[in-house]
Parts: structure tokens; C-alpha cells; sequence
């Protein structure tokens, strides 16, 4: 036989044996020979020279090892970068350069093996908008907006939404046009996690109303959380901590700038394939006098109709316990409209 052949045969025999040397063995006695390739959601991926890529639950597999380093993620966050030893039923081990017994762990602390690098944190959010006009007896034109947006890492989290609305109709005796409608609002908060579900935050709120006469309310607070639940399809968080709050009204000479509590919560919930439902509500106690306060909620009902786009139903509702002289306490707005997801 040529001697190029023949360096070429043990070349590619050593290849072959080098590249697929990982073996999985299974709790029913059976063995497969490849190449692992990663680990993700209890699947176990194993290359093999004959059939390609093999994926087998990890519930199955007794041990496993390797010869060449694989990146291991224990539940617990430690990360282990080296070639692994097969060990007792429901363990793995360490490899070692020395004949000592290698360092072992339970399959059950795996949380994934060669994981995809984590994608890049980036902004998500919507927006939506309404528009009516009314002709003949009576003649009104309004139209509202609402923006949010939303950065989450594993880290922190960052939130900021708004909305707008203003209204016009036109006095079919007088012929003179009035403002029915005109406020708007913006909020944002920073959430750092100081551990999975616990977080400490700062937030900013600006308001203003004209119809009820609100200058401006300007909130800034700050304080604790705690993130109940967090999955593709629930959401639920609750905080509590201390705000500084001031009021300015057109109809008042004077000014109102009170310490008060802030306690409310974030909560989110698909309730089938294309619609969401979600809500948040805060409480803000005068902390010298609680029967002095003002609260704000916003429910929302989504229905996606494709992709990015959606029609929403909006209800906000404030009430101020102590609002401008002749105005009532309570606001609540409807919004109906549709709107897109970036």
C-alpha cells in the first residue's frame, strides 16, 4: 500500500477517535459514542459520526465523560471548564492528571453544558394611539398616545412609559371650541437585583391635567421590591418604599410638597396564545396624615392581531384625596386604539 495512503488512513482514524471520544451511557445499559455538544432545558445534544446529531433527555443518562474541556453550569451558578470523568449512576467526576479519585456531582445539579452565549440585552416596547372625530350636531376631535419601553438583564431592569391625550369640541350655540381633554403623564424606574427575586428601585412620575386644574405632580421615590414570579407568561412584582411628592394646582396660590409611603405592584399575565392582560397600580399614603392620598392604576387588555401589531382597551384611573377647589377626586379615562411592538 503507498505509504501517503496509508499516513492518510491513520490519520483520519486518529481524527475520527480524538474528535468523537465522549461517551453517554444510559440507566438501560446502552452506550453512545460522539461528541457532546451542549446541554439546554434537560436535552442533551451528542454528535455522532454515524447519526449525526443525537439529542436524549438527561433524566436517561446514568454518566457520561469527555476528552476534550466542556463548559459546565451548576444550578448553583458555579461554571467548570475541563474534561469529565464518567462516574457512579446519577454522577459525573472531574478528570485529574493524577491517579486520585476525581472530584464528583450529582446530574441533578447540571443546569446546562456548552450553553449559547446569552443574547445581547436590548430594548423592547410598544406603542398605541386613538383618534375620533365627530361631525354634524356635534363637532369634537380627540386623539391619545401611549409609549413604553423595557430593558431587562439579569442584573437590572429599566422601565419608562407615557401618555398623552387631548380633546376638542366645538359649542354648536356659541361656535366657540373648549378643551375637553388635556393631560399627559411620564414614568420610569430602575430596578437593580440584588438577588433572583430581590431588587431595589428608584422611580420619577410628572403629571399634568388641565381639565382637573393639575398644574404639575411630581413624584420621586425610591425603595424595595421583590419579584414574586418572572416567566413567558406571568409576571407579578411588588414594591414598597418612601416618595417625595408635590402637587401644584392652577386654581391655588400655594403649592403642596408632602413625604409620603409608595406601595404597589407590576403584574402581567398572557391569558391565551394572542392576548395579554396587564396592570399596575401604586398608593401613595401622606405619611403625617393617611386619609391623604392619591392612588393611580392602569389595566390594559391586549389582543395581538399579527406579529407587532395589537388593539388595546385602556382604563386609568386616578384618585386624589385632596384635588384642586371645585374638582372632583376621581379621573377615569377609557382608551380604545392600536398600536405596534418594536
Amino acid at each position: 500500500m503507498d505509504r501517503n495512503v496509508l499516513a492518510l488512513i491513520v490519520c483520519s482514524l486518529v481524527f475520527s477517535v480524538n474528535s468523537f471520544a465522549d461517551e453517554v451511557y444510559f440507566k438501560n445499559g446502552d452506550r453512545l459514542s460522539g461528541q457532546i455538544v451542549r446541554l439546554t432545558d434537560g436535552k442533551l445534544v451528542l454528535k455522532s459520526a454515524v447519526a449525526g446529531e443525537v439529542t436524549v433527555n438527561l433524566a436517561d443518562v446514568k454518566t457520561f465523560s469527555s476528552e476534550a474541556p466542556v463548559e459546565i453550569h451548576l444550578k448553583d451558578g458555579t461554571v467548570l471548564h475541563q474534561p469529565i470523568a464518567a462516574g457512579e449512576p446519577n454522577e459525573f467526576g472531574l478528570k485529574t492528571a493524577t491517579p486520585v479519585k476525581p472530584q464528583t456531582f450529582p446530574l441533578a445539579d447540571v443546569a446546562a453544558i456548552n450553553p449559547p452565549p446569552a443574547a445581547k440585552p436590548k430594548w423592547t416596547g410598544s406603542i398605541s394611539g386613538s383618534l375620533s372625530s365627530t361631525t354634524g350636531n356635534t363637532k369634537a376631535n380627540s386623539a391619545a398616545i401611549s409609549a413604553s419601553m423595557l430593558r431587562r438583564t439579569e442584573q437590572d431592569r429599566t422601565t419608562a412609559d407615557a401618555d398623552l391625550a387631548k380633546g376638542r369640541q366645538k359649542n354648536r350655540d356659541t361656535g366657540e371650541s373648549q378643551t375637553t381633554e388635556d393631560w399627559w403623564r411620564t414614568r420610569a424606574q430602575y430596578d437593580y437585583f440584588f438577588t433572583k427575586k430581590f431588587f431595589g428601585f428608584g422611580n420619577v412620575r410628572y403629571e399634568t391635567d388641565a381639565i382637573a386644574r393639575l398644574d404639575r405632580r411630581v413624584v420621586l421615590g425610591g425603595g424595595a421590591g421583590y419579584q414574586w414570579i418572572e416567566t413567558e407568561k406571568t409576571s407579578f412584582s411588588t414594591n414598597v418604599g418612601l416618595a417625595s411628592l408635590y402637587e401644584k394646582y392652577d386654581n391655588v396660590a400655594a403649592s403642596n410638597s408632602d413625604l409620603a409611603l409608595q406601595a404597589g405592584y407590576n403584574f402581567s399575565r398572557r391569558l391565551a396564545k394572542n392576548t395579554t392582560f396587564l396592570n399596575d397600580l401604586t398608593y401613595f399614603p401622606n405619611i403625617e396624615e393617611f386619609s391623604d392620598y392619591y392612588l393611580t392604576t392602569t389595566a390594559e387588555l391586549r389582543a395581538n392581531l399579527t406579529k407587532t401589531m395589537f388593539a388595546n382597551f385602556r382604563v386609568i384611573f386616578n384618585y386624589d384625596a385632596s384635588p384642586a377647589q371645585s374638582q372632583g377626586s376621581t379621573d377615569v379615562k377609557y382608551i380604545l386604539g392600536v398600536g405596534m411592538t418594536f
